[in-house]
């Protein structure tokens, strides 16, 4: 089972996206909240799985939330919600600690393989939207390379490039004629080194560093 924890500042949203929830049988809506900081005080004492977070509520928004979440709770991953796919804030809420994100008039479907994705501790955001919502928003002016990807092999640097550029495992397998699986080790060995937990920090990190404009240069 995965226990979900839904907070939105709206009663109505709460109880669609429950009623939504309910009849799968390997997901249980275990609590709801309705700002950042009920959020949190149930987070602490039902332990969610996963929390399907509104980014902009009252009290305590869903990306301060979330940041707490992640330094108190890392084992709880946060699906943040927003009115609009693209938005600063959307941006705002994966650098804080969110491992995928939706807009609000996703469909039932989408929003439980969502969860299911993101429980499994992958990022629930599609590579190339996530690349075209961070290279919008992403404006922090950093050294061109960051301590951490010093220590990144040449391999592990071109599949970092990939990622940033929204390629997805199958497409960087395909790019550098290697299986998918040693893909998938690579990018373990990334995100280890560059201590991100997930493709979407690890993204956001790539275009913080100035590594994207040098990947967009070589392509």
């Amino acid at each position: 089972m995965i226990r979900v924890l839904i907070a939105d500042d709206q009663p109505l949203v709460r109880r669609g996206l429950t009623l939504i929830m309910a009849p799968d049988p390997y997901i249980d809506v275990v609590g709801e909240a309705a700002d950042g900081t009920q959020a949190l005080a149930l987070a602490r004492q039902l332990h969610p799985d996963v929390v399907v977070m509104d980014i902009r509520m009252p009290v305590l928004d869903g990306v301060e939330a979330t940041a707490e979440l992640s330094r108190t709770l890392p084992g709880c991953r946060v699906l943040a919600l927003s009115t609009f796919d693209m938005d600063e804030y959307v941006v705002a809420a994966l650098r804080a600690g969110a491992s995928g994100f939706l807009p609000k008039d996703t469909s039932p479907e989408e929003l439980l393989a969502a969860v299911r994705v993101v429980h499994s501790g992958e990022a629930a955001v599609a590579p190339r939207l996530l690349t075209r919502i961070i290279s919008t928003y992403v404006r922090t002016p950093r050294p061109p390379t960051s301590p951490a990807a010093d220590d990144l092999t040449a391999r592990e640097r071109q599949i970092w490039q990939l990622i940033a550029l929204g390629l997805d495992n199958t497409e960087i397998a395909r790019d550098l004629d290697i299986s998918v699986s040693t893909v998938k080790n690579h990018i373990t060995g990334v995100f280890g080194k560059l201590r991100v937990r997930d493709r979407a920090q690890a993204v956001i990190a790539a275009y913080e560093s100035g590594l994207v404009i040098a990947a967009g240069r070589q392509r």
